[in-house]
């Protein structure tokens, strides 16, 4: 079995968010995450996948999620990479 440690991240009226978590079905916990039935700091937010990280034991994938929910940095920066505003085109 895989396990997974994922980062979701949303846009809102404060900037950018992301949240750390690890499971054994990505797609199936994104989607709980959205309909409000995941972690309660994620309720009442539209979460998007942006980075999956797979790992071959639920202690790895525990240690990795532990490390990632205090590397702010690499979060902000992941968010950022993944989460840019689409660029409007500019009449000429």
């Amino acid at each position: 079995m895989d396990y997974f440690v994922y980062i979701l991240g949303c846009r809102d009226k404060d900037g950018l968010r992301t949240y750390v978590g690890w499971t054994t079905e990505p797609e199936r916990r994104l989607g709980e995450h959205n309909a409000g039935t995941g972690a309660r700091s994620t309720r009442g937010r539209a979460w998007a996948l942006i980075h999956l990280e797979p790992h071959a034991s639920k202690q790895a994938a525990m240690s990795r999620e532990w490390h990632l929910k205090r590397d702010r940095r690499f979060r902000k920066r992941v968010a950022e990479e993944r989460m840019r505003p689409a660029r409007r085109k500019r009449a000429r």
